[in-house]
């Protein structure tokens, strides 16, 4: 099993904003010596606590201080950009980091981004699917362009001003061939999107603040999609967020992972609560599906998704996650705010020396006695 990153971020309103910018290159530096496999880093414009605006131009800036890690959008909103401009930094980026680059995606879900772009009242899920259409068309064709998909906003030509001997007319395309790996940031309960990423050859990687007893649905629909085209899902394909906080004893864990009213994680989800039930999308937080909204309580969501404690303890809680809903290729870090950076940097020191060698002995051992 890989050992994944992600951050939203997000960080407390009011914190200076080039400080927390550099916490999180800090981090994903961090995660890169510690050999993280990849590092996803979210985006949104109009929310004064997750603070990268661009996830591929903060990126950008880490590909000189990282040496192995791939880095990912975590995701590209593909609703609030026009697809040749998407298309073409990501293309970009891939060469950057001679094909250090992950191309998450999704359609962008603040509402509070699409209102100040004038896109609240569209269907963004069909925007996202007309973009990822044209980026893939744009990657897949040569010039003179002429993508004109029936029943997409999105129309692309150069054919008017095309002049091979001058180089005018030609969009840039991936360094990783035929592409880069393109993944899904999956949220939704029983998501039939991921039928559709299974048909694509997309890969999913499930929310972190997602209860777990959904996350096997993510798999069932992905494999559904992969055999409507003839192909067999492979575990290695699908990621799964959680959120996470390993220390060096039992009293550091609950203290500063949910207890402590300056937990950044209480902080975390206390803040997805709130977005959640204005949403209104609280069923991501019930116990199970009838549960009324009122029982919903922050201390009963970090119960059951924040995983902490000892290294024993986290390694027997990621087991039992597998266990729960089957094997999966990549547990994902959820990255937060740093309210004691040495705590924060020893957790991701343990995650990645003390607890994934004695997960992925556990599963090889499981295995061998199969």
């Amino acid at each position: 099993m890989r050992l994944g990153y992600f951050t939203m971020p997000l960080h407390p309103f009011g914190r200076d904003w080039a400080q927390t910018l550099q916490e999180d290159r800090q981090d994903i530096i961090l995660a890169d010596k510690l050999g993280f496999y990849d590092a996803f880093v979210g985006e949104h414009l109009a929310d004064g606590c997750e603070t990268i605006t661009n996830s591929m131009m903060f990126l950008a800036t880490l590909i000189s201080d990282t040496k192995q890690i791939k880095l990912a959008t975590g995701t590209s909103n593909l609703s609030q950009m026009h697809p040749v401009l998407i298309a073409s930094n990501a293309a970009m980026m891939d060469h950057l980091t001679q094909g250090r680059f992950i191309f998450g995606i999704s359609a962008g879900a603040l509402p509070a981004d699409a209102e100040a772009l004038g896109t609240l009242d569209e269907d963004r899920n069909k925007m996202f699917a007309e973009a990822i259409d044209v980026i893939l068309a744009i990657w897949e064709r040569d010039p003179p362009y002429d993508i004109d998909f029936p029943d997409n906003r999105w129309k692309v030509s150069t054919r008017r001003t095309f002049a091979p001997h001058l180089s005018l007319g030609y969009l840039k395309k991936p360094y990783q061939k035929p592409r880069m790996e393109i993944v899904g940031t999956v949220v939704a309960p029983h998501s039939k999107g991921v039928i559709e990423m299974g048909k694509r050859d997309f890969h999913p990687l499930s929310a972190n603040f997602l209860m777990s007893y959904y996350l096997k649905s993510h798999w069932e629909n992905y494999a559904e999609g992969k055999a409507a085209v003839g192909a067999k899902a492979d575990p290695a394909e699908w990621r799964v967020a959680r959120t996470i906080f390993v220390a060096d004893d039992d009293k550091t864990a609950t203290r500063y992972g949910w207890e402590d009213e300056r937990s950044p994680y209480r902080f975390y989800y206390r803040q997805l609560f709130g977005k959640m039930s204005r949403g209104p999308r609280l069923a991501l937080f019930k116990a199970h599906k009838d549960q009324p909204d009122e029982e919903v309580s922050i201390d009963a969501v970090l119960d059951r998704l924040v995983i902490c404690g000892t290294v024993n303890k986290v390694v027997d809680q990621i087991l039992a996650l597998r266990e729960e809903i089957g094997d999966f290729g990549e547990i994902v870090y959820a990255g937060m705010d740093w309210v004691d950076p040495a705590l924060a940097k020893r957790s991701m020191q343990l995650m990645a020396e003390e607890v994934m060698p004695r997960v992925n002995a556990a599963i090889k051992n499981s295995a061998a006695a199969a």
